[in-house]
């Protein structure tokens, strides 16, 4: 039996310049942060305290800090740290969120559902930073900590975004159709509903990656990140606070740049919405679905 269905995916390219530009924005810091696996101007560690808090001239382009460390240098260094930590944490509260969002859509069990979106409940009423308090009382700060706060914070909203979206979906008439069709609720959970709520979900991730980038930068502030010797822009900001009337260069760069990611994020999720979203865009086109297989 063959059915149609709106495919979100089969969109005009509405939203080409904001996913360019943000594209671009974010290649160019993701690449300074590969290119400093392998090269950086000065090694971000070495101190020089005869050459501390220089402004940013041709010998240091972005200056250098209070101990006389290059701050071109660090920005490069920290990228990975933050950009893999925001990654991270978002990646596990969708590992966690999507599976137990469509549990709670299709499983016609109010308790079962009730019991789910309440305990999602508790744990979004922790914001990062408190989790990442609780979790640091227990196992000590550090870049895994910072990942499992962020990410424990994301798996709630994952879950209440992908309930919602599948529980718009399950009363179509191809979710009836793949019924009749005698596919078991995780066939048509993978193969019908996830498909057709992704954009949601791609959405959703962006928005939460560019937060993630905020929490990871004030985790780290607040010293429950990446520990030194390990760079990070958060921990730049917190070094930085009490020089920043002597050398304001080392709080205007690192908050620049954690600032253009999020810009660059965020235009890249502005791009996918206008490219991704029918019911925004519009622009939805119809596709042809096999559910008798």
């Amino acid at each position: 039996m063959r059915v149609w269905r709106k495919s979100p995916f089969l969109i005009t390219s509405a939203g080409r310049r904001n996913l360019i530009s943000g594209g671009i924005i974010l290649g160019i810091i993701s690449l300074a942060g590969m290119i400093s696996f392998f090269w950086t101007p000065a090694d971000p560690a070495i101190m020089n305290i005869s050459n501390r808090m220089q402004p940013p001239s041709m010998a240091a382009w972005f200056g250098t800090d209070h101990f006389g460390r290059d701050i071109l240098s660090q920005i490069m260094a920290a990228t990975p740290v933050t950009l893999s930590v925001a990654l991270v944490g978002v990646m596990i509260g969708m590992i966690g969120g999507i599976p137990l969002g469509l549990m709670a859509a299709l499983i016609h069990k109010p308790f079962f559902d009730h019991v789910l979106t309440r305990g999602g409940d508790v744990l979004f009423a922790f914001p990062a930073v408190i989790m990442a308090m609780l979790l640091t009382a227990g196992f000590g700060a550090g870049i895994g900590i910072a990942m499992l706060a962020i990410g424990l914070f994301n798996i709630p909203v994952f879950l209440r975004i992908t309930r919602a979206a599948a529980m718009q979906q399950r009363h179509m008439t191809y979710i009836h159709s793949a019924r009749l069709a005698g596919k078991t609720l995780p066939r048509i959970a993978s193969e019908h509903i996830l498909p057709n709520i992704a954009p949601v979900i791609i959405l959703q991730a962006s928005i939460q990656f560019s937060l993630a980038i905020l929490a990871e930068a004030g985790l780290s502030y607040l010293g429950l990140g990446a520990q030194p010797p390990t760079p990070s822009w958060g921990r730049m900001l917190a070094d930085s606070q009490t020089m920043i009337g002597l050398a304001p260069h080392m709080a205007i760069i690192p908050g620049l740049t954690i600032m253009l990611t999020v810009i660059g994020v965020n235009l890249i999720g502005e791009g996918l919405r206008q490219r991704l979203d029918p019911y925004r865009s519009g622009q939805a086109n119809y596709m042809e679905t096999d559910i008798s297989k």
